[in-house]
């Protein structure tokens, strides 16, 4: 029932003990064991590390540092401004270097929120209290979270996927929880699971699955736990998405909205987050 592919198995059944035998273990047929290998593995760690909440970050992987996205601005009005350079073709690629300053801002913000963040749980004295900085531990967005928990002297994690593109561990991570998935659904389990808040900068489609997806669960109570959602940048969220619109056709309710805020300001994220987790998960 669980195997779609027609394609006759090429597991090698020979004197290798089952579960050391790597044909079987990527054949169709142990796709169930692969599946709970990706679920088993990162509960054992964050047992052993004591890890019970984390923070997940989500935004661009397309996003670069400040100073990277002006290094490229630079360089490109540079070369527009020679005579032999073709300036209509350099029309688009122009107009993605001043967006990719723009996005640039958010990065570096990232970075600043999830230090700030670190550094408030690190001050922590039972380690189980403590809260880490987690993301999908590639490029951009990602980076900079991983990147600002770095900078407090911090550990976070890095949930990493295998794809074509995109998708390369970033070196901010702490090794010990850098991991790598298969399977989208399993990550997104263990993004959801022990997740307590959700920040949520400028992203495209992979962060709108992320985003809409915890937000489902929320509103059908799957969720029952307190998840304070940050989007992050009104200006790309308020020009993506008209929420009042869906408020208006009724297909979600007014107290929907509630479910996350907008911010623009790394002060005002963080103090709001800070007093929702010490209220939600600290006092108690």
């Amino acid at each position: 029932m669980f195997n779609n592919n027609k394609k006759k198995s090429t597991a090698d059944f020979s004197n290798t003990k089952t579960y050391k035998n790597q044909n079987f273990l990527n054949s169709p047929e142990a796709r169930q064991i692969r599946i709970l290998c990706e679920l088993t593995a990162p509960k054992q760690r964050y047992e052993e590390q004591e890890i019970e909440h984390t923070i997940v970050f989500f935004g661009s992987a397309r996003s670069v540092s400040m100073e990277t996205a002006q290094e490229n601005l630079v360089n490109l009005e540079k070369k527009a401004r020679k005579s032999d350079v073709d300036l209509q073709a350099l029309q688009e690629d122009l107009r993605q270097a001043k967006m990719q300053v723009k996005l640039s801002k958010y990065y570096e913000d990232s970075v600043a929120l999830a230090k700030r963040l670190t550094e408030w749980s690190l001050g922590m004295k039972n380690k189980k209290d403590r809260f880490y900085i987690c993301s999908g531990g590639g490029p951009g967005m990602m980076e900079a979270s991983n990147k600002g928990a770095a900078e407090a002297n911090g550990e976070s994690i890095g949930m990493n996927i295998s794809l074509p593109f995109e998708q390369a561990p970033n070196p901010y991570q702490t090794d010990k929880l850098s991991f790598i998935f298969h399977y989208f659904f399993v990550r997104k389990f263990w993004f959801a699971y022990l997740a307590k808040a959700l920040v949520v900068f400028p992203g495209g489609f992979g962060t709108m699955d992320e985003l809409f997806e915890m937000l489902t669960l929320i509103q059908t109570e799957k969720i029952q736990k307190r998840v304070p959602i940050v989007l992050f940048g009104s200006e790309f969220w308020n020009s993506f998405i008209n929420f009042d619109h869906l408020v208006n056709w009724g297909v979600i309710k007014e107290s929907d909205l509630d479910l996350f805020k907008l911010f623009d300001n790394v002060n005002e994220a963080y103090e709001y987050l800070k007093e929702v987790l010490t209220k939600e998960y600290i006092d108690n």
